[in-house]
């Protein structure tokens, strides 16, 4: 037995030696090309998952888009294999998180979200990708002419595109439908009317204000003084691109701005977006001018008192102004630094379909596609989608300047702005101030 437990020993060890050189001896199998593993996804085969295990880190602006990135984000990792962890982050932590992310080259995150006036400045640091070559490859896929051509500023400058249409906003009046009936009113097609009903509807003995606005001393209070001047039909650039903060115009209309806060609620020059739809939703104020995603969340009772009373308008301009109404809003971008464009990329072309587009407006999603915007089940869902394309087709894209030196001038405005509304400063001398920081900053 023993004998036969030896030789049975040997015999094992002589089959292991002799696979084992013989493995040795074998050619090794030649490598996948590189080409095959990055391979564009429009050009695998149908049900092929080429991204399969990529990780995506996506940073996110807190706006009510990002319930809809929560929703379809399992759905696109189902499909594709890809996972993407999102980073939600309020305006200024983006954009500080972003700065440093790119600056750094750390590329701690592959997707962001970018506001409408970062596209120069990502440009002229190639912060982003530009899409352009992938846009071109891809033509035949992405359904372009079907975007409204006001939403391409949401990452183009100089003819590149530095971030991809992601979510537009329109400018527009929301009103309490049950107080204008009362009072016999229509919504005001002017600015002059604007200004009349704030002050007629304001009843600050029974906590009701006329109209509710944006005055904390920094971006917030900058944009909205912004939008003032482009409803006016003045500019912050002079003809040659050049700073004009402190126009004769620019003065008169940073005064109106300010007698409009008369019928605002106490602290609204303290007000940051979300304390400004705080005041509306609470049904505390009869008007409030502002981006068009928020209008779905005044149909939720969870978030909102007004349910039911509220409706919105193109934003007023001035007396004979031909209508042009503000827009703003997300593209969405791709780190120059990472290494997963290309799954990156998929993510994007995935999410701006025409077919995912549904789902991401119903899930709090803004629009940018025109089929959306005329979809007769999502009208009849959303009945004030007329106003969105009215205001889309007739979009300003640029009145908030999409230049390099965008964040400057919102530095310089948001403090000389809020400085004449708390009363420290006088309009002329709240813009020469700011002029003189834009001019020194930029020399």
């Amino acid at each position: 037995m023993i004998r036969r437990s030896v030789a049975l020993k040997l015999f094992f060890v002589l089959v292991i030696f002799s696979l084992t050189i013989a493995a040795c001896a074998a050619p090794a199998a030649p490598a996948a090309p590189a080409a095959e593993e990055s391979a564009p996804a429009a050009e695998a085969p149908a049900g092929d998952q080429p991204y399969a295990g990529t990780e995506l880190v996506l940073a996110s602006m807190t706006d009510q888009f990002v319930g809809a990135f929560r929703e379809l984000i399992p759905q696109f990792e189902e499909e594709t294999g890809i996972k993407i962890t999102m980073d939600e982050l309020g305006y200024v932590d983006l954009y500080q998180k972003l700065t440093a992310d790119f600056v750094g080259h750390t590329a701690n995150y592959d997707l962001m979200t970018v506001d409408i006036v970062w596209s120069g400045e990502y440009a002229q640091n190639g912060y982003t990708l530009p899409l352009d070559d992938f846009m071109a490859r891809d033509e035949a896929d992405l359904a372009l002419d079907d975007i409204m051509p006001v939403a391409w500023t949401l990452g183009e400058y100089q003819g590149e595109h530095w971030a991809y249409p992601l979510a537009g906003y329109a400018n527009v009046l929301n009103y309490r439908t049950d107080v204008f009936e009362a009072a016999g009113l229509e919504p005001p097609k002017t600015q002059e009317e604007l200004l009349e009903y704030a002050k007629q509807l304001n009843d600050p003995d029974n906590d009701f204000y006329g109209i509710a606005l944006l005055g904390a001393k920094g971006p917030a209070v900058a944009q909205d003084y912004m939008a003032w001047v482009q409803q006016h039909g003045s500019t912050i650039l002079d003809e040659s691109g050049a700073p004009a903060l402190n126009t004769p115009e620019n003065v008169k209309i940073l005064e109106f701005f300010g007698e409009l806060f008369k019928y605002a609620p106490p602290g609204a020059t303290d007000y940051w977006w979300d304390q400004r739809e705080t005041a509306f939703r609470s049904g505390n104020v009869a008007m409030m001018e502002g981006w068009s995603i928020a209008r779905a969340g005044y149909e939720n009772p969870d978030i909102s008192s007004i349910v039911g009373k509220v409706d919105i308008t193109t934003a007023p301009v001035a007396e004979g102004m031909e209508p042009k109404y503000g827009f703003g809003g997300w593209g969405i971008g791709i780190n120059a630094d990472s290494e997963n464009a290309e799954a990156a990329w998929e993510f994007i072309k995935w999410l701006s379909s025409p077919e995912i587009q549904k789902a991401w407006i119903r899930n709090d999603g803004a629009p940018i596609r025109r089929s959306t915007l005329e979809d007769p089940e999502l009208n009849a869902e959303y009945p004030w989608f007329p106003v969105l394309l009215t205001s889309f087709e007739n979009g300003d894209g640029d009145y908030r300047p999409r230049i390099p030196q965008y964040s400057i001038i919102q530095d310089a405005l948001g403090t000389a702005v809020n400085g004449y509304l708390v009363g420290e400063l006088g309009a002329q001398e709240a813009l020469d101030q700011a002029q003189a920081q834009v001019e020194a900053a930029m020399e």
